[in-house]
């Protein structure tokens, strides 16, 4: 006897079949090069005896925010990013310095994630002794290999290096005189000026980034921000200064670049943008320096005219040092483009110049140095469509009358197969 659930799972297969055998696939990712190394990324944790404390904004410790962070990170890592995971103070309660200052080791190793080892191994951690924050940074480089492919280092931590030897800001330089195009970012789950100022050295050594964190969504999302980032190439920032009119603004190419920005200043950029390009923009604004709760930062482009085109905004408040969001917008068609702007970039393709602003709502206490500003990293890329017109829209909704003839037919038949297999199914029932 037919039944009708046999009948609904041969018309899925069919279906699914129709859909696989009509409907156009056109990929929507840019090609990856196969032979490249995989980025790889050591997340380096804290585990000594101070991340008992109970001062996060939702009254968990700072070590069980770290392992809710890092279970979350480890469920959302991509496919191709190799992680692995270190410790520093996990293991030595005792009082013997030479001993607690020996305490880091590999707790997961860099490659390919097994989601369900990763967080098994994280969720045995328990707050314990020292801080040997040198002698954890040359353990994880170790982790991470040589080779070629772009390693990062996270480092995760509420205190300073309680051993000095190695002086963590040193291995820090010295793998910057190295060459080994290595990034150290690090985060710290106090707002303490001591280890803002060590973390601080670490990061800037390196090219990386230092972030104040005592809000676990924010450390979560923060780390898994800078696990994704090690899967574009280590970039050295170039210093530019932006303007205070689009007009005089100076122009941009592809890459990151860096300035300083006044409280309540408007900063300029122009960036050229091809027909049959998008682009893609991003700001972080760092406070450096104490500053009053609640800020925001707003990233807006616009055309020559004044016209604006896109926007974004980011928020907080107070609970991180860092504040960024960031803008995509598409030239798709060479209509799209004004020859007003500018006639052609040489190969007869025509060219908007995309004003990029830069605005920021910081404010500090009068006892406060506002000069010189905040630091701006602003990172632009601009990414070429695909050489043949897609029937797949940007947010997944076909378009197109073949896309939707093709739906109608595969609706058509759908609808009178099942219309079919239910009679059957009723005629069998009843023999």
């Amino acid at each position: 006897m037919i039944s009708r659930k046999w009948s609904a799972v041969g018309l899925a297969g069919l279906l699914a079949a129709l859909a696989a055998g009509l409907l156009p696939t056109h990929a929507v990712a840019d090609e990856t090069d196969q032979d490249a190394p995989p980025p790889r990324v050591d997340l380096v944790l804290d585990v000594s005896g101070s991340m008992r404390e109970r001062d996060m904004s939702d009254g968990q410790s700072r070590m069980a925010a770290a392992q809710q962070a890092f279970n979350e990170v480890i469920d959302a890592v991509p496919e191709e990013v190799h992680l692995g995971i270190r410790t520093l103070g996990a293991t030595y309660p005792g009082d013997d310095v030479e001993i607690g200052c020996q305490d880091s080791e590999q707790l997961y190793p860099v490659g390919p994630v097994d989601r369900t080892e990763a967080k098994t191994a994280v969720a045995t951690l328990r707050p314990t002794g020292w801080t040997p924050i040198g002698l954890a940074l040359r353990g994880a480089v170790e982790d991470l290999g040589d080779g070629e492919g772009t390693r990062r280092i996270v480092l995760i931590t509420d205190g300073e290096d309680s051993c000095g030897d190695p002086d963590p800001c040193d291995v820090a330089r010295e793998l910057a005189a190295d060459g080994t195009h290595l990034v150290i970012d690090t985060l710290g789950l106090t707002l303490d000026d001591a280890v803002r100022e060590q973390l601080s050295c670490i990061a800037e050594a390196t090219g990386g980034t230092y972030t104040a964190v005592q809000d676990t969504e924010q450390l979560a999302d923060r780390i898994d921000q800078l696990v994704r980032r090690a899967d574009l190439p280590v970039e050295n920032p170039t210093a530019v200064v932006g303007a205070d009119r689009c007009e005089d603004a100076p122009r941009l190419g592809v890459g990151v670049w860096t300035d300083r920005q006044e409280f309540t200043q408007h900063r300029y950029y122009r960036v050229p943008v091809v027909a049959g390009q998008e682009l893609r923009a991003s700001v972080s604004v760092s406070a450096d320096r104490a500053v009053d709760p609640d800020y925001g930062v707003l990233l807006r482009a616009f055309d020559e005219d004044g016209h604006e085109l896109v926007r974004g905004t980011g928020a907080d408040t107070g609970r991180t040092d860092v504040v960024s969001t960031g803008l995509r917008y598409p030239l798709a068609d060479e209509d799209d483009a004004d020859d007003g702007d500018e006639a052609d970039d040489g190969d007869g393709d025509a060219v908007r110049l995309v004003c990029l602003e830069v605005a920021t709502s910081f404010s500090a206490p009068d006892a406060v140095q506002v000069s010189p500003g905040l630091p701006v990293e602003l990172t632009v890329d601009v990414v070429s469509a695909p050489d043949e017109p897609s029937d797949v829209a940007a947010f997944g909704l076909g378009r197109g009358w073949v896309t939707l003839l093709l739906l109608t037919g595969v609706g058509l038949v759908g609808g009178l197969l099942l219309g079919l297999f239910v009679r059957l199914g009723i005629a069998f029932g009843r023999s």
